[in-house]
């Protein structure tokens, strides 16, 4: 019999932002994040913080630090690495995460899985990869309407859970709590591409495209501003402006990650492995009318279905490296979010006995839907054509179970804090037909409530 973790109920928020105000104080916080109230399609949500183990993976090393301060560095697969601190437990019914892994896989990552070239400028300093290994969560099931501290000493075992459990405890026991944090201020944003340079891209793009080299590219200008403060209270504004089921809060030592993700990249649960690439983007219409009209327009484009339909194809391919049975249940569904309106659709697959969850995300890493077709390719030419590096933009965030579980974004929407420099990037995919000026202001579109909403909130020169 495998070992199980325990479970102990905790009062239930209706807006987990309460429980995280509870204990950000702790080392490498991390809310995973499902935008409820406001979202409507997300369920859990999972916080943690003081990690037993941290792994930092910069280049072919990996720093490997121990809660006690022990730390050692390998040059091992980093996604291996993992898998060593993730001892196998019983699953328990509509828990998600157990104990494990939490953090995030950046872009860059992808150069430990393929050969690329190294072109573009790397001006943000956090590790490729940042992964916790977490003992205990705090688990929120907003359907249920239930909450639980889930322990599990298999982990490990010196960990000092009293800690944790009289931090719980505390907070239990207050009625209410005001969630503190410091001033947070920002200058206006600005890209690192202007118009024509952006249209020069594109045209290199489709001249590859025509000369047989890729079908499609995804193409991202960075935003960037200066900043100071706390990006929590930031973090907060960004949540009620665009509360998506795939967001995600994880407090660095120098910054903070900020991630608005809509899209799931791949979930496993017991043998059964999901994702939901999105690719084909329309804005909200001003109103009912023209959103309607809007949502129409996306549904019957044959370009966006013809984008879809490629990574699709990309993605039937990734999982069946690790998976049987691989079938597409839906084929552009419509998804409304306070911005835009989204074509996704679902891949599934039947895990094979001797996989892991680990095994999908590396071998489908990164995603398809970021990247391209045919996806080596794709991101050579994103290396040449892009200014800098995309650092955690366009990774993923998520968990992977002590019981097998994983569930995993794409990190679009997604800002990063780094010291006095705070980015965001927008990008689409471009294909043969793509319109330039329609791709460059769908490109500011999709992020373009983020900055408006920092902008509006937080100006430097309003205060």
């Amino acid at each position: 019999m495998l070992p199980t973790a325990q479970l102990t109920a905790i009062p239930y928020l209706a807006n987990s932002a309460d429980w995280f105000a509870r204990i950000r104080h702790l080392p490498q916080a991390i809310w995973l994040d499902s935008g409820r109230p406001q979202s409507e399609y997300g369920r859990f949500d999972i916080l943690s913080a003081a990690p037993a183990v941290t792994l930092e993976t910069q280049d072919v090393y990996t720093l490997l630090s121990e809660y006690e301060g022990i730390a050692k560095i390998s040059t091992d697969d980093p996604f291996a690495l993992i898998q060593q601190y993730l001892p196998k437990t019983q699953p328990i019914d509509d828990i998600p995460f157990l104990g494990g892994a939490l953090g995030y896989f950046s872009y860059d990552l992808g150069r430990r899985l393929e050969q690329l070239p190294r072109v573009a400028t790397d001006d943000i300093e956090l590790p490729e990869m940042l992964i916790g290994i977490y003992p205990w969560a705090i688990i929120q099931d907003h359907q249920r309407q239930t909450a639980w501290l889930v322990t599990n000493k298999t982990v490990s075992p010196a960990y000092n859970f009293l800690k944790i459990r009289q931090i719980i405890a505390f907070h239990e026991a207050r009625k209410a709590i005001n969630i503190l944090y410091f001033p947070f201020s920002i200058n206006k944003f600005e890209s690192n591409l202007n118009a024509n340079k952006y249209a020069n891209a594109i045209e290199s793009i489709q001249g590859y495209i025509n000369a047989g080299d890729c079908y499609q590219v995804n193409y991202a200008q960075r935003f960037s501003a200066t900043c100071s403060g706390d990006p929590f209270a930031a973090y907060l504004a960004l949540r009620s402006a665009l509360p998506s089921p795939f967001s995600a809060y994880i407090q660095l030592g120098h910054g903070a990650v900020m991630s608005l993700s809509p899209e799931r990249f791949i979930q496993v649960s017991g043998d059964h492995v999901e994702t939901k690439p999105i690719k084909g983007t329309i804005a909200r219409g001003e109103t009912p009318q023209q959103d309607q009209l809007n949502a129409d327009a996306l549904e019957a484009s044959l370009k966006d279905r013809a984008e879809n339909l490629m990574i699709v194809d990309l993605l039937r391919n990734d999982l069946s490296k690790t998976c049987t049975d691989i079938n597409v249940p839906e084929l552009f569904g419509l998804q409304s979010f306070a911005n835009v309106h989204h074509l996704v659709s679902t891949v599934t697959g039947k895990l094979k006995p001797n996989k892991h969850a680990l095994d999908v995300l590396a071998t489908s890493f990164p995603g398809g839907s970021i990247t391209g077709a045919p996806k080596i390719r794709a991101m050579e030419i994103i290396e040449e054509l892009e200014p800098t590096r995309r650092s955690l933009y366009c990774g993923s965030i998520g968990y992977i179970s002590t019981c097998g579980n994983m569930d995993t974004s794409i990190a679009i929407r997604t800002l990063v804090c780094d010291k006095e420099k705070i980015h965001c990037w927008g990008g689409g995919g471009i294909v043969a037909d793509s319109n330039t000026e329609q791709e460059y202001e769908e490109s500011i579109a999709k992020v373009k409530v983020l900055m408006d909403t920092l902008e509006k909130n937080f100006s430097s020169s309003t205060k």
